[in-house]
């Protein structure tokens, strides 16, 4: 930390990334798909909508309990502990998960894991959002999420390894093996977070972060006009839904969920096509690995060019992709190729969330609740929209969704016309603002008076 005054991109702010890389994330999902199709299905003989009714109990307490998490994110004394305290207990509904014996075991599991892993993935955005600002923030974002589709694609790999080498020891078949390992791996790592995960620049400080690197952030953010947590009332909630940031944000995320639901079942059509268990949990981790560079790449490219021209060419994938699944009779090379471009869509969250910090960081309190409220409403449509859009099994089940590729790429699009519509109402404010202080320090050289410093940030009543 001795360079901090030199450097300070390349020590300080350069370990608080490194942190943020491998904080843990996005087993849940993957582990249910990969232990579904490599025999929970058979085990437990589901041969209904059981695994839409998994998505139900996870996102029905994800939901409930989202803003609620968010809002306590947001309290400096809690921010550093409370990820690293329900990474512990979601690793033990994790072991807990593999010693399930009926499928109403496994619904309470996945309402647990819900539950405690609500404010993980929006307090994250919501804690880098916290130490960085413009062009560096896009670039965290997206190295973090990175972390998104790694997740499913050891998740899937490990599948494979477990279904070959570890079925029938200790009487367990390889699918409960799968959420031991995952076990092993979540409760050392989320340890380590009560010792280096650093909450806000107004949290206790971990070890490594010295008096003088907590003077040095609190400048740059001033610098940035990133406002620190104030209180929390109910002027929150008024301030913010007078503004249109909640709701175009919100509507851009619940477009972001209803689109992209689809786009991780490829393991179901390989599994109607006949390819073996190893396969189906090895091949669709090609789309993870796209997602992952298209996160990294996507985010670099958005700090330095226009945000709106990345999200255009990743949403032009999209939607050639839903074409390619509303036809669904074409060759299988190129359902191959269809499926693994939609891991372009994994640039598409990070760009967003940082662009919710970046219009929305001189206000904490309403940047927290529109992170919250972004997840809240996503996923409530979780709730019901695979039922309705995407059946697992009927007529229009999986992996065909007759009614849901077509509604699926209609909302790829709305995605993009609302992200359009943020960054034009930004610019909108920005000319307004500017317009605004150009007037003051007219009035102010009119009037021969020396001009008064306001404190960046203050919020003030109508």
């Amino acid at each position: 930390m001795a360079d901090v005054k030199v450097n300070p991109g390349s020590s300080f702010y350069g370990l608080v990334k490194e942190i943020f890389n491998w904080y843990p994330s996005h087993y849940p999902a993957a582990e249910r798909n990969n232990a579904y199709v490599s025999g929970l299905k058979e085990d437990f003989s589901l041969n209904g909508n059981e695994l839409n009714y998994f998505n139900i109990c996870y996102y029905v307490a994800y939901v409930v309990f989202q803003i609620p998490g968010m809002l306590l994110m947001s309290r400096p004394r809690l921010s550093r502990w409370l990820l690293p305290s329900l990474e512990i207990l979601w690793g033990i509904c994790t072991f807990a998960q593999s010693q399930v014996t009926n499928v109403h075991q496994l619904y309470a599991c996945r309402f647990l894991v819900g539950m405690l892993e609500a404010p993980v993935f929006a307090g994250t955005h919501f804690i880098l959002g916290s130490w960085y600002s413009g062009p560096e923030l896009f670039k965290r974002a997206g190295t973090w999420f990175i972390c998104n589709p790694l997740g499913s694609m050891v998740s899937g790999y490990l599948q494979a390894a477990a279904y070959t080498h570890l079925s029938g020891v200790g009487g367990m078949p390889g699918w409960r093996w799968l959420f031991i390992i995952d076990g092993i791996f979540t409760i050392p790592v989320a340890l380590i977070g009560f010792v280096v995960f650093p909450g806000v620049p107004d949290s206790p400080r971990p070890f490594f972060i010295t008096p003088e690197d907590t003077a040095l952030a609190k400048a740059r953010l001033e610098k940035a006009k990133i406002r620190k947590p104030g209180k929390l009332n109910l002027d929150v909630f008024k301030r913010s839904l007078k503004r249109w940031h909640i709701w175009v944000f919100v509507f851009c995320y619940i477009c972001m969920i209803i689109a992209g639901y689809p786009d991780s079942y490829m393991n179901l059509w390989l599994k109607e096509e006949g390819f073996s268990v190893v396969q189906i949990n090895q091949l669709p981790t090609v789309t993870y690995a796209i997602n992952i560079v298209a996160s990294w790449l996507g985010t670099t490219l958005a700090a330095i060019y226009p945000s709106w021209t990345v999200y255009t060419g990743a949403t032009s994938c999209l939607v050639f992709s839903a074409i390619c699944m509303i036809i669904w009779n074409i060759p299988k090379p190129l359902k191959f190729v269809a499926w693994y471009l939609f891991g372009m869509s994994g640039c598409l969250s990070p760009i967003l969330y940082s662009t919710v910090n970046t219009v929305v960081k001189g206000d904490s309190e309403e940047r927290a609740l529109i992170l919250g409220a972004m997840m809240t409403f996503g996923y409530s449509f979780y709730v019901w929209t695979p039922l309705v859009l995407f059946p697992t099994v009927g007529p229009n089940g999986a992996p065909r969704w007759r009614i849901g590729w077509p509604v699926a790429m209609v909302f790829h699009i709305l995605l993009w016309a609302g992200f359009v519509t943020a960054i034009l109402m930004h610019r909108k404010d920005n000319g307004k603002s500017k317009e605004d202080e150009s007037r003051v320090r007219d009035a102010e050289s009119s009037s021969g008076e020396d001009p008064v410093l306001i404190q960046t940030g203050v919020q003030f009543k109508d």
